[in-house]
């Protein structure tokens, strides 16, 4: 096996640990925590302290601690929130739910950054095309990550209206802090020796990369992305599974979405390379449009029991897409400030997220299909204008993995 292969896995196996623990907990916050709404107020304060690490954190931790610091930094947040858990209160809860979502941003930032740089790294080596090693990159780790869903909702379905007591968040920091080779050296010998740079325009960074308009395009990938997630995991288990089957299929019918996510993550790593990634774009939108489309004229009954699970996998063949594809497009298109853009890309999904939640209790689940549709129409049509502005406009590596710095800039500066 070789490094670069290693280490994604170590990646991968180390998030799988931690989203395990951190998803069984999650899933069960309103259900546990029900009095006086401490569980719903945990969660919203913990998407507001990603959302405020989204706009400083990332590019700064990253710049200071390297991404192998920063992951094993930000994963002590979600360590203790699990701890928050065994004794839940508001002076428990309410203090980790802050740190994990100040660290959530860097710790996405960070593997993102990091599986980029490997992926570039080896296919300079190998004489490969780098964003097809990013590809096939962020497909294995999606494929091992997305399992974690799985076993999370397993774990809830099982254990549902008990205290969840895993300890596995703390095997993730070991294993990461044992096993996973920095990469610091490696990143700034591809991109060139840096400078110092200073504080203020490291903290910054994230805000600097709108000058680029291909990133105002894009944000709204990331704000979809957040969406649809939030719709799936708030009003289909609640408006569709719960009402008509009952909560306790809320796991199992999970389970089939994250089991297809998983499977359909490491294919479109693999496939990208011969179909281009304009082409899973297409198949995600149209596989998700069909869904909302049927969504709306579908009647639940209890006897439809296969449906529900039909639903909730081929959401799983959509958001496959989303997060392969989204997070290797930041990658390529930004690959001279890609802590930036995964800070940016956190930020906007983080958004996503809060809307989606926000929203849950005052509008009604065919409003919200309604918005999901539009706001996937306006995606498409930006994300159509990147492509076609990146076909006229190719990037042609010296080396593969590398950017022409000129280039780059001239292309930005085009739009």
């Amino acid at each position: 096996m070789d490094r670069s292969l290693r280490n994604v896995l170590v990646v991968s196996f180390g998030f799988l640990l931690l989203f395990t623990a951190y998803g069984g907990l999650q899933s069960l916050q309103s259900s546990l925590y029900s009095e006086e709404g401490l569980g719903v107020t945990a969660l919203s304060t913990l998407y507001g302290g990603m959302l405020l690490s989204s706009m400083f954190l990332p590019p700064l931790l990253i710049e200071r601690l390297g991404c192998k610091g920063t992951i094993i930094l930000s994963m002590c947040g979600y360590v203790a929130f699990s701890v928050g858990n065994f004794f839940a209160s508001w002076y428990t809860l309410i203090p980790t739910s802050i740190l994990l979502g100040l660290g959530a941003a860097p710790l996405w930032s960070a593997q993102c950054t990091y599986l980029t740089i490997t992926g570039n790294t080896h296919a300079e080596k190998a004489g490969k095309r780098g964003k097809d090693m990013v590809n096939q990159y962020f497909g294995i780790f999606f494929l091992i990550f997305q399992s974690s869903g799985v076993w999370g909702n397993l774990i809830s379905s099982l254990v549902f209206g008990q205290t969840p007591s895993q300890g596995s968040g703390v095997l993730a920091v070991l294993m990461i802090a044992a096993f996973l080779q920095p990469i610091r050296d490696v990143q700034r010998e591809s991109e060139g020796e840096k400078k110092s740079v200073p504080f203020w325009s490291t903290l910054l960074s994230t805000f600097k990369l709108y000058r680029d308009k291909r990133l105002c395009l894009l944000i709204l990938l990331p704000l979809y992305s957040g969406l649809q997630q939030g719709f799936l995991s708030s009003e289909y288990t609640r408006s569709y599974v719960t009402c008509t089957l009952g909560i306790q299929f809320v796991g199992y019918v999970m389970i089939c979405f994250s089991a297809t996510d998983a499977l359909c993550s490491v294919l479109y790593g693999k496939v990208s390379q011969y179909t281009g990634r304009a082409v899973l774009y297409v198949l995600g939108a149209v596989t998700h449009v069909s869904c909302m489309i049927a969504l709306l004229l579908w009647r639940p009954r209890a006897d439809h029991l296969a449906v529900f699970f039909v639903f909730s996998g081929l959401w799983g063949v959509a958001d496959a897409v989303w997060q392969t594809q989204n997070n290797a497009l930041y990658g390529v298109l930004f690959e001279k400030s890609k802590e930036a853009a995964f800070a940016n890309y956190r930020l906007w999904e983080a958004l996503g997220f809060v809307i989606a939640f926000g929203y849950s209790m005052f509008l009604c689940v065919h409003v919200k299909l309604y918005i999901l549709l539009g706001v996937l129409s306006l995606t498409m049509v930006a994300y159509g204008l990147v492509e076609c502005v990146e076909s006229k406009n190719p990037i042609r590596p010296h080396a593969p993995g590398q950017v022409n710095q000129a280039e780059d800039e001239e292309i930005q500066t085009k739009m």
